[in-house]
């Protein structure tokens, strides 16, 4: 009895992977391991970014946003926001790996990929936004 219902559970899930996978290639069509080296090159941008915005600029009114990110720079400096930046950066990184990991452990390969871009594209844009910010307030 449990098996029949496992097995139909998955015919079930197994049908809305072409679905699934067009929404995963909608988002990124390139190969996963771009969306990874996108990350990481942002992430370096940003804390640049932020850095010459906070430091270089001159400009005594701005102040880093993020919560965790502000305590960060606030008491370990610039070195501290750069740690922090990267345990970020490497934490999230193993998030999706691992979620990726085990949606293809279990058979689901398009899931994990859908699922490892559907966290990644949003972190991109907002990441982007953060560098356009940090830009334009340093020559304002």
């Amino acid at each position: 009895m449990i098996k029949v219902i496992a097995k139909k559970r998955t015919e079930v899930d197994q049908s809305s992977v072409r679905h699934i996978e067009v929404i995963s290639r909608f988002l990124w069509p390139w190969r996963e391991t771009l969306l990874l080296v996108l990350v990481g090159f942002l992430t370096v941008i940003d804390f640049i970014s932020t850095y010459v915005a906070l430091d270089l600029s001159g400009n005594k009114n701005l102040y880093e946003g993020g919560l965790l990110a502000n305590w960060a720079l606030r008491t370990g400096g610039f070195a501290g926001l750069l740690l922090f930046d990267i345990a970020a950066t490497i934490t999230l990184l193993l998030v999706v790996l691992t979620i990726r990991l085990l949606y293809s452990k279990f058979g689901y390969k398009d899931f994990g990929r859908t699922a490892f871009v559907l966290i990644l594209a949003p972190h991109v844009v907002i990441t982007v936004a953060a560098i356009f910010n940090n830009v334009v307030l340093t020559f304002l």
